[in-house]
C-alpha cells in the first residue's frame, strides 16, 4: 500500500464516502497539509459525507489531529460528516486528537450597568459560600480537638514544638525589629505633636496604651499571616498537588489531625508569646526615643508609664491574640487545602490566605475595639 496520505472518492445513494489511505502520519508531513486541502475540497462538494479510516496504513497523533480538523471544517459549512468504518485504536486517537479552535471568539457586549451588578453580586455569594466554607472548617478542627482531649495520646506534641520554633522562635527578630521601630516612630509623632500644649510627658501614656491595646497585637498578627500563614498555605498545597493529602486519606488518617491541628495550635501558643515580646519592643523603642528626643529620662518614662497602664491594657493585647491566631491558620488551612493541580493554583491559593488573613485580622481588632469599649475594659 502507497505510504504517501490520500484519499478515493466513493458515491453510495446521497452519501459521498471518502475512503482515506496511505500513512496519515508526522512523518508525511510534507504530503499530510496538502492532502487535507484537497480532502476538504472534495467533502464540500457532498451534502453528506462518511471519511473512512478503514484503509489508513498508519495514523498518529498529527494525522488523526488534521483529519478531524477536516472533519471540523466540514461540519461548519453545514454538512453532514462523521466517520464511518475505522480501526479501534484510530477511534481512540481520534478522541484523544480531537481538533480546537482556540481562536479569541469575540463576546457579545451587554449592559455596563447589569453587567457590574452581576458581579457585585457574583462576589457577595463568593464571600457567603467562604464564610460558610470557614465555619464548617471550624466544626472540624473543633472536633479534631475534641478528639485530641479525650484522647490526649492522639497529641503530636513534636509536631507542634517543631512548628512553634518556626512560627514564634524564627519570627522573633523581626517581630521584635517591626515593632521596635514603630513604638520609636509613635513616640517621635507623639513628642512632636504635644510639645505644641507644653504637654510631651503625655507621649508615654499615649506610647503604651496605643501599644499594649492596638499595635503590638495588630502588628505581629500581620507579619504572622504574611510569614506563617503563606508557609501553612503553601506546604499544604504542595502536599495536595503531590497527592500526599489523599495518601494519608488512603492510611486510614484524618489530614486535619496530622497536619491542620499542630499547626493551629502552634499559632495559638506562639502568638500570644511573640505579641508579649512585641509589647516589651514598642516599649523600648518609645523609650529610647523620648529620651533622646523628648529629653525624657527613662524614670520619668517608667513612672508615668506605670501610672498610665494597668493590667486590663496589657491583657486587651493578649486576649486578642489567641482569635487572630485562629483566623490565621484556618484560613490559611483552607487555602492551602483548596489547591489543584498547577503551580498557578498554588500561587493564587497562597496570595489570598495572605489578603484574607490580614483583612480578617483588622476586622477582628475592630471587633475587639467595640467590644471592649462597650464593657469599658
Amino acid at each position: 500500500m502507497n505510504a504517501t496520505p490520500g484519499f478515493v472518492e466513493k458515491t453510495i445513494g446521497e452519501r459521498l464516502h471518502l475512503i482515506l489511505t496511505g500513512a496519515w502520519a508526522i512523518s508525511s508531513s510534507a504530503e499530510l497539509e496538502g492532502a487535507a486541502r484537497l480532502l476538504q475540497s472534495a467533502a464540500l462538494r457532498g451534502s453528506k459525507v462518511t471519511l473512512d479510516l478503514d484503509k489508513v496504513e498508519r495514523i498518529d497523533t498529527a494525522g488523526a489531529w488534521m483529519i478531524d480538523r477536516v472533519r471540523t471544517a466540514i461540519v461548519a459549512h453545514g454538512i453532514d460528516a462523521e466517520y464511518g468504518v475505522t480501526r479501534p485504536e484510530f477511534e481512540l486517537l481520534l478522541a484523544q486528537a480531537k481538533y480546537e479552535d482556540f481562536r479569541h471568539k469575540p463576546v457579545a457586549q451587554g449592559n455596563l450597568f447589569i453587567t457590574l451588578l452581576a458581579d457585585v453580586g457574583e462576589n457577595v455569594v463568593g464571600i457567603f459560600r467562604n464564610l460558610l466554607g470557614g465555619v464548617s472548617f471550624l466544626g472540624e478542627v473543633i472536633q479534631s480537638l475534641v478528639k485530641v482531649m479525650l484522647n490526649p495520646a492522639r497529641f503530636r506534641g513534636t509536631s507542634v514544638v517543631f512548628h512553634i520554633e518556626a512560627f514564634a522562635f524564627r519570627s522573633l527578630p523581626i517581630i521584635a525589629l517591626i515593632n521596635f521601630l514603630v513604638g520609636c516612630i509613635v513616640a517621635q509623632q507623639s513628642i512632636f505633636q504635644l510639645q505644641k500644649f507644653g504637654a510631651a510627658t503625655f507621649a508615654v501614656d499615649l506610647i503604651g496604651i496605643l501599644s499594649l491595646r492596638e499595635l503590638a497585637v495588630l502588628l505581629t498578627s500581620i507579619m504572622i499571616a504574611g510569614r506563617s500563614g503563606s508557609a501553612i498555605t503553601a506546604e499544604l498545597g504542595s502536599m495536595k498537588m503531590r497527592e500526599e493529602i489523599d495518601a494519608l486519606r488512603v492510611m486510614g488518617l484524618n489530614p486535619i489531625d496530622v497536619l491542620v491541628m499542630p499547626r493551629i495550635m502552634a499559632l495559638l501558643i506562639s502568638l500570644p508569646l511573640l505579641t508579649f515580646v512585641a509589647d516589651l519592643a514598642a516599649i523600648f523603642g518609645g523609650l529610647l526615643v523620648a529620651w533622646v528626643y523628648g529629653d525624657i529620662s527613662p524614670d520619668v518614662f517608667l513612672g508615668r508609664l506605670q501610672s498610665a497602664i494597668a493590667l486590663n491594657t496589657f491583657m486587651v493585647g493578649i486576649i486578642k491574640a489567641p482569635f487572630m491566631a485562629m483566623v490565621i491558620g484556618l484560613i490559611a488551612a483552607m487555602e492551602g487545602l483548596a489547591t489543584q493541580g498547577s503551580a498557578e493554583s498554588l500561587g493564587r491559593q497562597v496570595t489570598a490566605s495572605v489578603v484574607k488573613s490580614i483583612f480578617m485580622v483588622i476586622v477582628v481588632d475592630g471587633i475587639f475595639a467595640m467590644f471592649f469599649a462597650a464593657i469599658r475594659y
